[in-house]
């Protein structure tokens, strides 16, 4: 994944030859492989690395299922690889998924309003308050799963390439965060402990 804090366009070349325009405000994601001449980042937790155990409880708490595939080509993955797909409330990996993507598109789901739930298939949509949000969230969330934590979340999204206005993931979360702070409560997506309230946004 790779997100830019800061305001220009930007051109994503997708793998068919196509591109997709974004003026960026606060936060856009795009995905490495999908940016001509650029390599993916390697060496971040994945799901064979994951206490499967404890994400998929997390993720049940969301009514969310996690389903493990051997396609090469993951159902309902947007950019496509080993990033992971979303359809309806399914989640969908291989071992090689990285665990920030599995979380990235749970939170997605957790933050999209109920009439966006109707009809998902690969494509969460959102702005870019959204994404913030999201972000922000799946940070959280990576301390509820055991074997994980936020310093290892921090660590991997800066590793794939995330990129934030401060330079790096944590200082994001703990200096710059505010405004995705505000949008998560305003939802009751967290409480004012900065605790997930394991809600979906309605």
């Amino acid at each position: 994944m790779y997100r830019i804090y800061t305001y220009q366009q930007i051109v994503c070349v997708n793998s068919n030859g196509s591109s997709n325009h974004f003026l960026l405000g606060s936060a856009i994601f795009t995905s490495m492989n999908k940016i001509r001449n650029q390599a993916l980042p390697v060496e971040v937790q994945v799901y064979a690395d994951t206490d499967h155990a404890s994400l998929e409880q997390l993720l049940q708490r969301f009514q969310i299922t996690l389903e493990l595939t051997n396609d090469s080509n993951i159902p309902g993955s947007f950019w496509g690889d080993s990033e992971a797909g979303l359809i309806g409330s399914r989640i969908i990996c291989r071992n090689d998924t990285p665990l920030h993507s599995i979380l990235h598109e749970a939170c997605h789901y957790i933050c999209m309003d109920s009439e966006r739930r109707q009809g998902l298939h690969t494509n969460a949509g959102g702005d870019y308050a959204e994404e913030n949000g999201v972000c922000y969230l799946q940070i959280l969330l990576a301390d509820e799963i055991t074997g994980c934590n936020r310093q290892r979340m921090w660590q991997d999204m800066d590793t794939w390439g995330y990129t934030f206005r401060l330079g790096s993931a944590r200082a994001w979360f703990e200096e710059d965060a505010q405004d995705a702070r505000e949008w998560l409560r305003q939802y009751q997506i967290i409480d004012y402990n900065n605790q997930p309230s394991f809600r979906l946004r309605q």
